[in-house]
Formats: structure tokens, C-alpha cells, sequence
């Protein structure tokens, strides 16, 4: 039989009980919609993270008194840790022979005021002058504040552009003042729009000088200084050798004890973040084979039936000529057409949900050919998989057997 035949022969066996393939095709539909709507998000998410998140260049890392927590335990030891002060992110600055700038930046949260306008839990950022360029901070108006300013814990401030548009609406507010922490602030610079991802309003946020930061939030929080490597990337094990050696002198750690902080660089975030990403999207994974490896049965059990139900039919075809590879090609290509339809469906419905999460909860969702085709391939491979035993039980029907069926 010729391929057309074939499949117009298929398609003509699966039209003639709607309901019943519609019925079989949900498990396929679910497993494929659930796989390509994980998958899309969770590459979304890491163009994210790499793009937007981790902003610390390859030849910069940060020493924090946390560093990398992946358990409870690991998060109490963190707490019992001193905390980093001024005097050592000078001598940081002072000492080290192998970086080729060190930054320094603290966090609290307040309110910030314009007039009679107020936004709540505003997070500031307290930061030396070349930590924008170091992070490289996207500023969409205006400039960073100056070395000298830093240095005179001038009343400057950078806002993110949530802080903008919630308090100055359609004013430009370069060169007004605002009352941080009911400080008055000058703004000199604005933020390019970062959006909100992971449940963290990056918005929301303004940037001051760290002198003048410690005036209104005094010294209680711990600083994280930020290192930038002498000689780029290939410099960097080398400089944070180099930085672990004066804070443990500082610190006066024993030699076998573990270093009392924590040291993160871009690699190790990535790192981290694929972990997550590569557990997440093997728990979708099994979900998603849960459903497929139900639905490959449901279409298997559904394809005996219809074996049994058109014996007759088979009986004849092979009377008249039919050879039994004739008969396996049809019901294999039933069997996939069947699955690839579902399959189809399931990319349909997982890409709908991909962009409905990306519209509602701002995650940057993508779909891609690449997942598309994904899709559609393992569902025509279930099919396949699913139909191997009836289309065989089918082409092995006795003749004379098969024509004596009712």
C-alpha cells in the first residue's frame, strides 16, 4: 500500500470515533502541555538569571558574611559570624595587591516620601561610587554619584524606576528632593526599568552614598565588598586567595578552621541556579512521563480494541493481497497520528500557559522552536512505542480466522 493510502486509511479509522480518540489523546495532552510549559518557563528563567539577575561580571566576586546558603544548618553557622565593618573593607581596599577595585555596599528598607506622596518598604542600597560600574548598574537618566560625594556622605540618591513613577508620575524628578528614611535626598539619577521576576520588585530601590546611609541607619548591618580581579577571569582564584588571607588575619582564623565568611562569584550563582533549574525541570519530567507513559497505555489498549473490532476488515485486506508489514504500517501510523494529534494539542495548551504565567506573574517564559519540536517528537515516539503490539497482533492474524470473525 502506498503511503497515502496509508495515512488516509489511518485518519479515516481514527474520524470514525471521535469521542473515543479525543478521550485517549488526555493523557498525551496533559504530559505534553505540562513538559512544554515547565520547559519554556525554566529556559525563560535562565536567560533571565544570567541576563538580569546574576549582574556581577566574570572577574568580579563578592566577600559577604552569608556567601551561598543551601540548608538551615548552613544559615545558623552564617548568623553566628561577625559582622564585615568599615574598617575591613578599608583594609581591603588598602591591602590587596591583586584586585583592581574593591566596592563596598549595605541594605536596610523604609519608606520614601515626595510631597504628599508615599511609597513603603523601599529598599536602599548604600554603596562606595564605583559600585554602579562595577555591577554595571543600567541608569537611564542622570549619573551615579561622584567619589567626592561619597566621601562627604553628600544627600544624593539614585531611584529605580518603580520609586520614579509612584511618586513623581509624569514630573521629571532629576534635581528634586525626597525624604528617605525622613532624610531629604537630591535625585541625580534614574533607572532603566528591571522589572519584577522571582518575587523581587527591582524596582523598588534606591541607591545612596554608604557614608551617608550609615548617618540615617547607623553601623548594625554587615557590608558586603565587592572585589574586582586584577588580570580579568584568569586573575580571579588568585585574588580571592589573596582577599581569604587578610580576612582570616583579621578575623585571626585558625588554619584548619573554615573561612568565617563567604566569597561568590558569577560561576558560583550559575552553578547554583542550574541545580534548581535542572531539579525543577526533572520533577517536570516525571510528571510529564507519568502522564505520557499512561496515555502511550490508554492508546495502546484503545488500538487492541480496534484491532479486535476490525478483524474482519483485516481478514479481508490480507485475502486481497495486503502483506502484513502493509497491515503493522497502518496501525503504527494510527497509533502515532493518534498520539501526535494529542501531541500538538499538549504544545498548544503548554505554550498558552507558558504566556499566561509570563503575563500575570512577569516570569520571562520562551518558547521556543527548539521546544516545540520536543513536544511534537516525543509524543509521535509514545505513539509508536504504544502501537508496536497491536499493529503486530494485527498483521499475525490468521487469514482464514480472520474472515470467520463477526
Amino acid at each position: 500500500m502506498a503511503l497515502g493510502e496509508l495515512f488516509s486509511e489511518a485518519l479515516r479509522a481514527i474520524r470514525a470515533h471521535r469521542l473515543r480518540s479525543f478521550l485517549t489523546l488526555l493523557g498525551i495532552i496533559i504530559g505534553v502541555a505540562t513538559l512544554v510549559g515547565v520547559v519554556s518557563v525554566i529556559s525563560g528563567l535562565n536567560g533571565f538569571v544570567q541576563d538580569k539577575i546574576i549582574q556581577l561580571a566574570p572577574d568580579v566576586y563578592v566577600v559577604t558574611k552569608f556567601g551561598i546558603i543551601r540548608s538551615r544548618e548552613e544559615f545558623l553557622d552564617a548568623l553566628k559570624r561577625k559582622n564585615f565593618d568599615w574598617r575591613d573593607f578599608t583594609t581591603l581596599e588598602r591591602t590587596l595587591r591583586l584586585a583592581d577595585g574593591v566596592a563596598a555596599q549595605v541594605g536596610s528598607t523604609t519608606a520614601v516620601k515626595f510631597r504628599d506622596r508615599r511609597l513603603g518598604n523601599v529598599a536602599v542600597q548604600g554603596t562606595t561610587a564605583n559600585y554602579g560600574t562595577m555591577v554595571g548598574l543600567d541608569i537611564e537618566n542622570g549619573r551615579y554619584f561622584t567619589p567626592t560625594e561619597d566621601d562627604t556622605a553628600q544627600p544624593v540618591t539614585i531611584i529605580g524606576a518603580d520609586v520614579k513613577d509612584e511618586l513623581f508620575q509624569q514630573l521629571d524628578p532629576l534635581g528634586r528632593e525626597v525624604l528617605v528614611n525622613g532624610s531629604s535626598f537630591r535625585v541625580i539619577g534614574v533607572m532603566a526599568k528591571q522589572g519584577k521576576t522571582l518575587g523581587e520588585e527591582r524596582d523598588k530601590r534606591v541607591y545612596v552614598p554608604i557614608r551617608a546611609f550609615n548617618k540615617m541607619f547607623g553601623n548594625r548591618e554587615s557590608i558586603d565588598m565587592l572585589v574586582k580581579a586584577h588580570g580579568g577571569v584568569p586573575g580571579l582564584e588568585a585574588s580571592m586567595d589573596e582577599a581569604r588571607a587578610v580576612l582570616r588575619a583579621l578575623r585571626h582564623t585558625s588554619f584548619k578552621a573554615p573561612d568565617p565568611f563567604g566569597v561568590v562569584t558569577a560561576e558560583a550563582l550559575q552553578e547554583l541556579w542550574k541545580q534548581i533549574s535542572t531539579a525543577a525541570f526533572m520533577l517536570s519530567l516525571l510528571i510529564a512521563s507519568v502522564s505520557l507513559g499512561v496515555g502511550g497505555i490508554v492508546i495502546m489498549n484503545i488500538m487492541l480494541v480496534s484491532v479486535v473490532e476490525r478483524t474482519q476488515e483485516i481478514g479481508v485486506r490480507l485475502a486481497l493481497g495486503a502483506r502484513k508489514r502493509d497491515i503493522r504500517r497502518q496501525f503504527l501510523l494510527e497509533a502515532a497520528l493518534l498520539s501526535l494529534l494529542g501531541g500538538l494539542i499538549g504544545v498548544l495548551f503548554g505554550a498558552g500557559a507558558a504566556f499566561g504565567v509570563r503575563g500575570l506573574l512577569n516570569f520571562p517564559a520562551a518558547v521556543t522552536p527548539g521546544i516545540v519540536f520536543m513536544g511534537i517528537l516525543l509524543s509521535a515516539g509514545v505513539g509508536l512505542a504504544a502501537g508496536y503490539w497491536p499493529a503486530r497482533s494485527a498483521s499475525n492474524l490468521p487469514v482464514v480466522e480472520a474472515l470467520r470473525a463477526d
